[in-house]
């Protein structure tokens, strides 16, 4: 199943947790129960140790899978570890990519991605204005690339983005960094409002952490939802905590049965989706 797929019958839910945190064996458990809970793709955060995109919450976990041992050969051979059927994005920065392998440049990190069945790329610091060499490498090998488009997002800079964008685009609900929130914030009807025209799936991330919030972007307009520091910290309560994996698995997929009945319910208050040309 290709992303834009995962966006084609309803609402989709797509959860973040950062691979190996705290542990391989673990997180492989807790991968697997966000699918269960209804996950329809999911990110996969590879640790980099300067993730300037990230709240605490993502920070600490980054933290933590580095200290786990956590490396991009490590990531792939946990990505083919998995057994998940959805689609997996992988959220990493470009640093990552570009020293993989025996050549410098994108092209060995994305098809050993495809190798492995990644099916695209989430990467916060690389600007649209630098991507067109992942562009064409992802291209080559069939693998989208999600950008992540701010509030403050407009004008030639958004077209630059749309144009290179493919899967879904990212849009980032408030200012900031990633981090679960009480409230929605009311710039995400405004954000969705000024990507309209693009013919890409909007998927709302940055701050939701309940039903409520989802059933209320979705709602709004969103083709889907993006939760990271929500589910993350369910991972680190466990882990401070000395709970099993299985007691922290069980924890997550409630959480994400949550957050995909709530997508869910926003979908029903709103207008049918024109269809895609």
């Amino acid at each position: 199943m290709s992303l834009e797929d995962a966006f084609a019958d309803g609402p989709a839910f797509v959860p973040y947790l950062a691979a190996g945190d705290p542990d391989y064996e673990s997180s492989l458990q807790y991968v697997e129960a966000l699918e269960r809970g209804g996950a329809d793709v999911i990110e996969l955060g590879l640790p980099f140790s300067e993730p300037i995109a990230e709240g605490p919450t993502i920070q600490n976990a980054v933290v933590r899978s580095l200290e786990g041992g956590m490396t991009p050969t490590r990531f792939f051979e946990f990505v083919e570890d998995l057994d998940v059927s959805v689609p997996l994005v992988c959220m990493t920065y470009y640093n990552l990519i570009y020293r993989y392998g025996d050549e410098p440049g994108p092209r060995p990190f994305v098809e050993k991605a495809a190798e492995v069945g990644i099916e695209g790329f989430v990467v916060p610091d690389l600007p649209a204005e630098e991507a067109d060499p992942l562009r064409e490498a992802c291209d080559e090998f069939g693998l989208d690339l999600v950008f992540i488009v701010a509030p403050t997002t407009r004008g030639d800079r958004l077209d630059r983005i749309m144009e290179r964008v493919s899967g879904y685009v990212y849009v980032q609900a408030r200012l900031g960094t990633t981090g679960a929130q009480s409230s929605v914030s009311d710039q995400t009807g405004s954000s969705l409002e000024r990507l309209a025209d693009y013919d890409v799936p909007k998927a709302v991330g940055f701050g939701i952490s309940s039903g409520d919030h989802a059933e209320r972007i979705v709602a709004s307009g969103a083709d889907g939802i993006i939760v990271g520091s929500a589910l993350v910290d369910i991972v680190a309560e466990g882990h401070e905590n000395g709970d099993d994996a299985e007691t922290v698995a069980d924890r997550l997929e409630t959480l994400a049965r949550e957050l995909k009945d709530g997508a869910v319910a926003g979908a029903s208050q709103r207008p049918p989706h024109p269809e895609r040309t």
